[in-house]
Formats: structure tokens, C-alpha cells, sequence
């Protein structure tokens, strides 16, 4: 039976340069590649040891990608090893099977979400009188599935995003701050529920998972098995649960640590 591993990307496998937590002195410091490009710019990165470790986990496993970026953000990653036959977008929202948009299972989550919690247009439109320019610097919605918010993280009042996330709670809503972006999205808008969809396609008998923010919370308990970084929203709040793995690595070389305990794991069945 296949062993599925399912992973979140950012500040889980692949980093930008200001997560990377390089604080080893510079000659110790691993060598990167650079696995995304974006307006011709480098964008995102991942140990070259954490790159063999994909490669080789490609062919020991079934890996899924499963991120809260968009499809169009998603297609600018190049992953070593051979590409992903399923991939999860949007939270969730969106199930590519080689590359191309599952329509039913994109419509089965937008009646669940029409079902279960407020409007996108509803969350958007607070957001948008209750953001302070001060610190706003952008508003986006993604897929027409959830809202997001760009922010100077230094200048972003603590109190407003708690009571940002108790609004949201009542509306069916969740929040979460990672980095510099903040996110609304629909409670009932999961990547365990793509994930265990892609398992029962595949007879996957164990799934593995990792993730560093609140939105991986469901995936990491629908895991048999899970890992956190050290850093990020799980770690930051000293959340744990049986069966996950609190790594004490930060930054690139977390990336790499999951990877190797991913590669391990599948290894062993």
C-alpha cells in the first residue's frame, strides 16, 4: 500500500530569503537552490541537501504538495523530482490532479462553504473598513474562496487581530498570521479534506504530514503521523498533539529535518 505524504510548503519546505534563519556563521551556512522565481526575481528556496531528499522521497512515497497558495502561485514552484501526480491549492479549495483543477471536487467545497459559514463578500468587505493603512499594504482574495491581507507585521496591532479572529470565529471563519500576510478563511475550507480524498484515490493505508501555521492544525491531526517546525504560529503558541513531532530546527534547516524524517518514515511503512 502506498504511503502518502502530505506537506505544506511555505516556511515548511521552502523558504523566502527573511525566513530562512541562516544564524550559523556564514561559512557554515548550507547551500541553497532556489525552487521559485517571481517578476525575475528569486523568491523561494530549500536546502540542495533538502533537494535530494524530495527527489528521493518522490520515489518512495506519494507526495502531495498542500498549500494555501493559489493555483497560479503554486505553478511558480519548481520542485526537484518528478512532478507531483496530485497537489492541494487554496486551503484546500482546489485538487489538481496532474496539474488540472478536479471540477467536482471544486464544487463539492463551494456548496459545503455556501452551507456552513458567512460570505466571502461579507469577511472581505470588514476587513477592508477595519484595516488601518498605517500598516495595510494589501488586500487580496484568492480563488474567490477566502480573503488575505499583506501587512507591516512591526506595525500591526496584536488586539485588532484577536478581535478579528473573534469576529471571524462567529461567522464560520478563521484567522491566522503568517509572516507578513494575514488570512480569512472558512472554517469548513481544509487541506485534510483534499488529503484524505487523495488517499482514498490512491489506497494510501498511512499518511504522513507536516505544517507550521494554525491552517495546518487539521492536517497535521488527520496525519497518522506529523511534524512542526520550531518556528511559526503552531510552535509560537506551544501547540502539540499525539502522533506530532515538535522539531526544535528553525528556518531552511526544518525544512530539511521534515524531509529526512518524511524519507524515513515512508522508508519503513
Amino acid at each position: 500500500m502506498p504511503v502518502l505524504v502530505a506537506s505544506d510548503l511555505d516556511r515548511t519546505l521552502i523558504y523566502s530569503s527573511a525566513a530562512l534563519a541562516l544564524t550559523m556563521p556564514d561559512a557554515r551556512a548550507p547551500r541553497l537552490l532556489c525552487v521559485e522565481v517571481h517578476e525575475a526575481k528569486p523568491l523561494s528556496y530549500l536546502t540542495e541537501t533538502a533537494a535530494q531528499l524530495l527527489t528521493e522521497l518522490g520515489d518512495a512515497a506519494v507526495f502531495v504538495p498542500t498549500t494555501t497558495r493559489t493555483r497560479k502561485q503554486y505553478q511558480r514552484i519548481s520542485l526537484p523530482g518528478p512532478p507531483p501526480a496530485y497537489a492541494v491549492c487554496a486551503n484546500g479549495g482546489h485538487l489538481l490532479v496532474d496539474g488540472v483543477t478536479d471540477a467536482d471536487w471544486h464544487a463539492r467545497v463551494q456548496a459545503r462553504l455556501a452551507a456552513a459559514c458567512a460570505p466571502l463578500a461579507e469577511v472581505h468587505d470588514h476587513l477592508a473598513r477595519t484595516a488601518d493603512p498605517a500598516w495595510l499594504r494589501k488586500h487580496r482574495v484568492a480563488e474567490g474562496l477566502f480573503t488575505y491581507l499583506v501587512v507591516e507585521r512591526e506595525l500591526l496591532p496584536e488586539e485588532w487581530v484577536k478581535e478579528l479572529a473573534a469576529w471571524a470565529q462567529g461567522r464560520g471563519w478563521a484567522v491566522s498570521l503568517q509572516g507578513r500576510k494575514l488570512y480569512a478563511v472558512p472554517r469548513p475550507l481544509t487541506k485534510s479534506a483534499a488529503v484524505r480524498e487523495v488517499a482514498r484515490r490512491t489506497g494510501a493505508d498511512l499518511t504522513l504530514a507536516a505544517g507550521d501555521s494554525l491552517l495546518d492544525a487539521d492536517l497535521l491531526l488527520a496525519a497518522d503521523r506529523g511534524w512542526r517546525p520550531g518556528h511559526g504560529e503552531l510552535a509560537d503558541t506551544g501547540w502539540t498533539a499525539p502522533g506530532i513531532t515538535a522539531l526544535p530546527e528553525r528556518g531552511v534547516l526544518a525544512g530539511e529535518r521534515i524531509l529526512r524524517e518524511f524519507l524515513k518514515s515512508a522508508r519503513q511503512g
